[in-house]
């Protein structure tokens, strides 16, 4: 049981360690055994697209430090240049005008505010608990046999998880399904950019091609 628990431990750690979408450019090493060589080969965003949405990031937190200030506590995650804000503001006027701010920010498809206009109740605890539901999340979806977990995004806010990526319908209820099992969840938002499978297809990266050399063998 103990071993069980240790393991269990260690996914959940790992997870954590990947950042917002298990996307980083190194290996991750669980257990002993290699998860993924490369997991931005995987990520169904272009590359291109992955930087783009760090800087989508990089100035959305930029403009919202210049504007706000104090007066709110907002968190921007952006994928495949669609961008969730997640926090509290201070009033509706101010959820709106983030909602602009955001939408005009350099190469921003759509903006989901689920920002909660509220005091600013957020404590340390608290966040420490959402970072540890997220790689709870995290560490189930990487247990799943029938999904690429590379493909999910996840985030949590006051133990509400929102789910983004590029997915099928399949997926999107199977991953929703596997958020909502985790312990202390109390409301899963799917986020997603739903497509059909021969979309997906499109996303999918291709093997590399497999070369044969014809040359004749030198005489002994």
């Amino acid at each position: 049981m103990k071993s069980k628990i240790s393991r269990a431990m260690c996914s959940v750690l790992a997870c954590v360690a990947l950042g917002g979408a298990l996307s980083a450019c190194v290996p991750l090493v669980v257990g002993g055994g290699m998860v993924a060589g490369s997991l931005m080969a995987v990520d169904r965003r272009t590359a291109g697209t992955q930087v783009e949405d760090e800087s989508i990031e990089l100035k959305a937190n930029a403009r919202i430090r210049e504007t706000f200030n104090d007066k709110a506590r907002i968190s921007v995650t952006s994928y495949n240049r669609q961008v969730l804000l997640t926090g509290e503001v201070g009033n509706a006027q101010d959820k709106d005008k983030l909602t602009r701010l955001i939408e005009a920010v350099d190469n921003v498809r759509s903006v989901v505010n689920e920002t909660s206009v509220a005091p600013f109740t957020a404590t340390l605890s608290q966040r420490s608990a959402d970072t540890f539901i997220t790689g709870k999340v995290r560490a189930s979806l990487l247990d799943a046999k029938d999904l690429q977990a590379s493909a999910f995004k996840v985030v949590t806010e006051n133990k509400v998880v929102y789910l983004m990526g590029i997915v099928t319908p399949r997926e999107a209820k199977r991953a929703a399904e596997i958020a909502r099992g985790v312990n202390d969840v109390t409301k899963v938002v799917r986020v997603f950019e739903v497509v059909s499978e021969d979309e997906l297809a499109r996303y999918q990266p291709k093997p590399a091609p497999v070369t044969t050399d014809a040359s004749p063998s030198p005489s002994p």
